[in-house]
């Protein structure tokens, strides 16, 4: 049979065939799981890093978009009710969350339907930001003035200091462009971490670094930040799978909380609210589950703390 075939095609057959099952393997990991097509991260001298503006990706199902701000939010209107949420990749969802699915974009369109007028939630964070981060964000960016700034963190950003060390374009989760090829990016990015041990701890590679510099600096900075435009500051503690295993917070956590008590600050615990293990992706990370669940246990504070200031009535400046 082969015979009566042209012998360049007897030569080339399987580099040809080979040549056809990457091409169909190259398609597929773009078009059907969103290679190539990361969330990109610019460094900053003033919070470390955070996601390119203007981004609008397709990855792994999901639909992610960044607006001019850096934010996983519709662009902030100064026309609406704004409530600032800051945080780590728990606020973010990263790449496994699509944006509707996110708490914040959750809360928007129920509390916009609850009060009858447009309430933006805003998505402010990126993977592995501590409070710090946060508060250095909201002090060089120009936004309508919040009415509740909101913060969400797990125990490990007691200590979660920044330390400026260069990871953007480096570390594999903090990519600054894209591959070339979804093939590359796959072997790379996903399968050699796999086989070969890697060189950083697993915190390290997604750039939480415990130090002992100290109660992170960011917690105090974000309450004066709320104090000085007068509005209520909360702190959303996120339970981690040991500690709802625990059916605790770990030390750093009880730091948090400690703080918050302190400093006439309004904590809402995740274990107070029905947290479990089933709702993770990981040890730390909610699954879109999770996310529902934060928001349906965010929703009655903020409405109640976005009517009272209505109330008390103040103006629309920006931050």
């Amino acid at each position: 049979m082969d015979g009566s075939r042209p012998s360049w095609f007897r030569r080339w057959r399987w580099p040809l065939l080979a040549f056809a099952v990457l091409l169909t393997a190259e398609v597929v990991l773009r078009l059907g799981f969103g290679f190539c097509d990361a969330v990109l991260m610019q460094a900053d001298p003033l919070y470390e890093y955070i996601a390119q503006p203007l981004q609008e990706r397709h990855r792994f199902g999901r639909h992610i978009v960044y607006n001019s701000l850096s934010m996983r939010s519709e662009e902030p209107d100064s026309a609406a009710i704004v409530v600032l949420g800051c945080g780590d990749s728990v606020i973010n969802g990263g790449s496994l969350t699509d944006n509707d699915s996110l708490a914040t974009t959750i809360l928007s369109r129920r509390l916009t339907d609850a009060m009858g007028r447009k309430v933006q939630v805003l998505n402010i964070g990126a993977g592995s930001w501590g409070p710090d981060n946060c508060a250095a964000y909201l002090a060089k960016t120009a936004l309508p003035r919040g009415r509740v700034l909101l913060l969400v963190v797990s125990s490990h950003d007691a200590h979660d200091n920044m330390s400026f060390k260069q990871v953007v374009g480096v570390r594999k989760h903090f990519p600054a462009q894209q591959y070339g090829s979804a093939l590359h990016e796959l072997i790379d990015r996903y399968l050699l971490p796999k086989v070969m041990k890697p060189k950083t701890t697993t915190n390290e590679e997604l750039g939480i670094d415990k130090g002992e510099e100290g109660f992170n600096t960011g917690f105090m900075a974000l309450k004066r930040y709320a104090e000085e435009r007068g509005i209520p500051f909360i702190i959303y503690l996120h339970a981690e799978r040991s500690e709802i295993n625990a059916g605790r917070y770990n030390a750093q956590g009880q730091e948090i909380l400690h703080f918050a008590a302190q400093n006439g600050i309004r904590s809402i615990r995740d274990l107070d609210h029905g947290a479990r293990v089933e709702e993770l992706r990981d040890n730390i990370h909610p699954d879109e589950a999770g996310q529902r669940r934060m928001a349906d246990i965010l929703q009655p504070v903020l409405f109640e703390l976005v009517q009272a200031k209505l109330r008390i009535g103040d103006g629309e400046d920006v931050a």
